[in-house]
C-alpha cells in the first residue's frame, strides 16, 4: 500500500508589533473616512465663540472656622469665697460688668485697719515735722546740740517714709477690696459659670468663666503651601494680580449653602508652614453685628479682589480629553476642524482659563465636536437672533467672544 503523505500545515506567527501596525492602519483608515462627509453631503454645521482676552475677577474659596475676635478668661485675683453670679450665661456683658462677687468682708476689714494705720504714722510724722521746727532756730543759736537736732531730722524722715509704706498698703487693701467684685474685661457673650455660689476660689488658679467678643468675628483658614507658590508664579508671570498688600474681599458660605449677607477683609496671612496640615495659617475679619455668626462654626472663605488680566476662557464643554491630553477644535483658515493642545487653569463659572494653546481671533468650535474629526470641513452656523435664544441657553450667541 502506497503511503499517502499529509499535506503539510503551515503556521503563520504574527507578531505584536505587525498587529498593532495593521490595527493602526485600519483605525487611521477608518478615521480619515469618518472625517470626511459623505461624498455630496453638506459639511457638518459647529458653533463657535472666538477668543478675545479680557480682565476677569479672580476668586478662591477655602474650608475656615470661625473664631471670636477677642476670647478671655474670666479668673479672680483675689481668694475667699464666691458669693453671688452677677450675670446670665450665654448673654451679653459690657466690659467693665460685674460677673461674680467675692466675700468682701475680710478684705473691706483690711483696708480699715490699712487707714488705721495709716493714720497713725502721719500722726508720728507731724510730730517729728514739729519738733524739727522747733529745734532749727535753736540748733542756729547754738542752744541744742548738733547730735540732737540730726536725730530729730532722722526720725522726721523716716515717719515720712512710714507714712509712703502705709499709703501703698491703704491702695492695696482698696485694690483687694475692688477685686472681690470680678468684672468682664471686654464686651461680648459670657460663657457658663465653672464655679458656683459657695466655692471657695483660690485667686488666678481657678477660671470662672470666658467672654468671647463675636464682634467683628474672626474666620480662620489654611493656605497650602503648594498653592502659594502657584499663585507667587501666576503673579510674576503677569497672569495674576493680587490686591494691595495682600488684604482680599472676604465674603464666607455658611453649612446650609446661603451666602452671608456681609463681607470683610483679609488681615492676617502666617510665615510659618504647619509641619502637620502643610499650610500656613491666614485670617479675615468680618462684621457679625446681628451675632448670626458664632465662634466654631464651618464655612467656606471665598476669597475676592484679584484680577487676571488677559484671560483667555473657552466653554468647559469645547474641550475634549485625547491621547496627548486635552485639547479643542479650531476652525483654520481653509474652513476645516484643526485640533489645538491646550493647557488648563482654573475654573471661571462655566469656562475653563485657558494659559497656554489659543490666540487672540482663534475660533473654538463648542458645539457640534461629536461629528467632526481632524481635517473636517465644517460649516459656522450664523448667530442666532438675540429674540429666539432658546429657554435655558446662554446669551452668549456663537461667533461672539467667549465669557
Amino acid at each position: 500500500m502506497n503511503k499517502i503523505n499529509p499535506i503539510p500545515t503551515v503556521h503563520v506567527r504574527v507578531t505584536g508589533q505587525l498587529f498593532l501596525a495593521l490595527a493602526a492602519i485600519l483605525i487611521s483608515g477608518c478615521d480619515r473616512a469618518s472625517s470626511q462627509p459623505p461624498q455630496g453631503m453638506p459639511p457638518p454645521e459647529v458653533t463657535v465663540v472666538t477668543i478675545e482676552p479680557k480682565t476677569i475677577p479672580a476668586t478662591f474659596e477655602y474650608t475656615g472656622q470661625t473664631a471670636g475676635s477677642r476670647e478671655v478668661e474670666v479668673r479672680a485675683q483675689v481668694t475667699g469665697i464666691l458669693q453671688k453670679r452677677n450675670y446670665a450665661e450665654g448673654g451679653k456683658v459690657a466690659a467693665g460688668q460685674s460677673l461674680f462677687t467675692i466675700d468682701p468682708a475680710l478684705y473691706d476689714a483690711a483696708l480699715k485697719r490699712a487707714e488705721a494705720d495709716l493714720g497713725a504714722v502721719q500722726a508720728r510724722l507731724r510730730q517729728w515735722q514739729r519738733e524739727v521746727a522747733r529745734l532749727k532756730p535753736l540748733y542756729k543759736a547754738k542752744a541744742v546740740s548738733q547730735k540732737e537736732y540730726d536725730d530729730v531730722v532722722s526720725n522726721e524722715a523716716i515717719a515720712a517714709a512710714d507714712v509712703k509704706a502705709a499709703r501703698a498698703r491703704v491702695t492695696e487693701a482698696r485694690l483687694n477690696l475692688e477685686y472681690t467684685r470680678v468684672e468682664s474685661p471686654i464686651s461680648g457673650i459670657a460663657g457658663r459659670a465653672l464655679r458656683s455660689e459657695g466655692n471657695y476660689v483660690t485667686g488666678p488658679d481657678v477660671l470662672l468663666t470666658t467672654v468671647t467678643q463675636i464682634d467683628p468675628m474672626y474666620v480662620l483658614f489654611g493656605i497650602s503651601d503648594e498653592e502659594r507658590l502657584k499663585l507667587h508664579r501666576e503673579t510674576e508671570a503677569g497672569r495674576l494680580v493680587l490686591p494691595p498688600e495682600g488684604r482680599f474681599d472676604v465674603s464666607v458660605k455658611l453649612a446650609e449653602g446661603g451666602l452671608y449677607p456681609l463681607s470683610g477683609k483679609m488681615n492676617f496671612t502666617g510665615v510659618r508652614v504647619s509641619g502637620t496640615t502643610g499650610t500656613s495659617e491666614a485670617r479675615a475679619e468680618l462684621p457679625n453685628p446681628e451675632g448670626l455668626l458664632r465662634p466654631g462654626t464651618f464655612v467656606r472663605v471665598i476669597l475676592g479682589g484679584a484680577q487676571r488680566p488677559d484671560a483667555i476662557l473657552v466653554p468647559q464643554r469645547a474641550v475634549l480629553e485625547g491621547p496627548q491630553g486635552k485639547f479643542v477644535y479650531i476652525v483654520s483658515s481653509d474652513g476645516k476642524a484643526e485640533s489645538r493642545p491646550v493647557q488648563l487653569g482654573d475654573w471661571q463659572n462655566d469656562d475653563w482659563i485657558i494659559t497656554a494653546g489659543l490666540n487672540p481671533g482663534d475660533k473654538v468650535i463648542v458645539d457640534g465636536v461629536m461629528k467632526i474629526g481632524p481635517g473636517a470641513p465644517v460649516r459656522v452656523a450664523a448667530p442666532k437672533p438675540a429674540g429666539k435664544i432658546p429657554p435655558g441657553k446662554s446669551p452668549s450667541a456663537p461667533e461672539t467672544a467667549a465669557k
